[in-house]
């Protein structure tokens, strides 16, 4: 594991301040289309993959992995609002190694809750939702 960045424990104790309030794990990433045009979305902090490195995961169906295999630059922004404070952090999205791929896929899987799990079953990202049970494309 790698020293942690000085921002690390500034980061750590503004969640801690933010108590159980589900916002203390949603972030947004931006990402870039490949027309060029800037894309935000909400994903769930799911831990640390190193000491500057966080482990987040999306859907595969999404945009969002050809848009990071294109431009793997990134930038999150953290807004903790009852520790009055965000943290935006840039980089650039690690690979996993392919031997190691379905590994942690199952790994992260198998540590969600079987709600957590539910919300993978949704319709395909970008699909409008039926609640009839089936999805069609807007």
């Amino acid at each position: 594991m790698t020293a942690l960045p000085p921002w690390r424990p500034l980061l750590r104790g503004a969640r801690e301040r933010e108590g159980r309030s589900p916002a203390a794990r949603w972030l947004q990433l931006a990402t870039v289309a490949p027309d060029g045009t800037p894309r935000v979305r909400t994903l769930v902090f799911r831990g640390w993959a190193d000491g500057a490195a966080l482990d987040l995961f999306t859907d595969g169906r999404s945009a969002k992995p050809a848009e990071l295999r294109q431009q793997p630059a990134v930038e999150l922004c953290w807004l903790l609002p009852k520790a009055r404070c965000q943290f935006r952090l840039r980089g650039d999205v690690l690979t996993l190694p392919t031997d190691l791929e379905w590994d942690e896929r199952l790994r992260h899987w198998q540590g969600l809750t079987p709600a957590g799990r539910a919300l993978w079953g949704w319709p395909e990202p970008g699909a409008a939702f039926d609640a009839s049970g089936g999805s069609h494309q807007s």
